[in-house]
């Protein structure tokens, strides 16, 4: 099973641990997704009386039980994503924010999710998807396919948008949902993006890496630097999956079929105040 793993568990953890202390300066693509699923756990006219706030960089609920990957907060619970060690039906609301890009078994995460869930809980979280990096993508892979002759893996695989309601619907939940945000944002050099992956913590943590020749690196910079529009940046597409799911309970409708889901999160969360 370790073998087909697609991530560095431990090199994950480390990285996550390495970027706590300065996260601060680079928190803006969490703090969006933090306030985006704050927003859209607003609009159900409920209460949330147990909450577990689930991975991230930081937490995103005040009062919540958190578990994370390392222990850089208060009563932070260590663990990983796809190995929640709660009781069945312990919470009301599952929140996570920035955590679920590279877990190494999203279908088990998403199970154990739906687990501890009470019957009609909720479930909301944004990560980062699969149309993220496009551009840094194809620098390094263009600039080392030129130079070696082939290219390997230096960034990780995510989440298409189109998979991930399925996801959910095969992991059991009701009404799975799921909207795409994407932003651009905008970086003089290739070097200046790489110290913000850094900072965030999302460097790759892919198990079968091999390191970044200097020479690629330099090629794959000035590709990226000839991107560059008219301001001399060149924009870095980043693409936030939200989606949302609910615990079965009574009287709700049947689970959707995997890739059927079609209604917007929004529209999903206010159907049921």
């Amino acid at each position: 099973m370790t073998d087909i793993l697609p991530f560095d568990a431990a090199l994950r953890r480390r990285r996550h641990a390495a970027a706590a202390l300065g996260f601060g300066r680079v928190s803006f693509l969490h703090d969006l997704m933090a306030e985006e699923l704050r927003e859209r756990a607003a609009m159900v006219a409920r209460p949330f009386a147990d909450v577990l706030d689930l991975g991230g960089p930081k937490a995103i609920w005040p009062g919540a039980k958190r578990m994370a990957l390392t222990a850089n907060e208060p009563g932070v619970m260590v663990g990983d994503e796809d190995q929640l060690p709660f009781a069945d039906a312990s919470f009301d609301l599952v929140v996570s924010a920035g955590a679920l890009t590279t877990v190494n078994d999203l279908p088990a995460a998403l199970a154990g999710i739906g687990r501890v869930l009470r019957p009609d809980g909720l479930f909301v979280a944004a990560f980062i998807g699969g149309m993220s990096l496009v551009e840094l993508r194809a620098c390094l892979l263009e600039a080392e396919a030129a130079i070696t002759g082939g290219a390997g893996s230096h960034t990780a695989p995510m989440v298409e948008a189109s998979a991930a309601a399925g996801l959910l619907a095969r992991a059991g939940f009701a009404m799975p949902v799921a909207d795409i945000e994407r932003i651009t944002l905008r970086y003089s050099g290739l070097f200046g993006l790489f110290d913000d992956l850094t900072a965030m913590g999302a460097r790759s943590v892919l198990r079968q890496r091999r390191p970044l020749r200097r020479d690629v690196l330099m090629a794959a910079a000035e590709r990226f630097e000839a991107l560059a529009g008219d301001d001399g940046k060149t924009g870095v597409t980043i693409e936030i999956l939200h989606v949302a799911g609910w615990a079965p309970g009574p009287g709700q409708p049947s689970p959707k079929a995997p890739g059927s889901a079609t209604t917007s999160l929004a529209a999903a969360l206010k159907s049921r105040v």
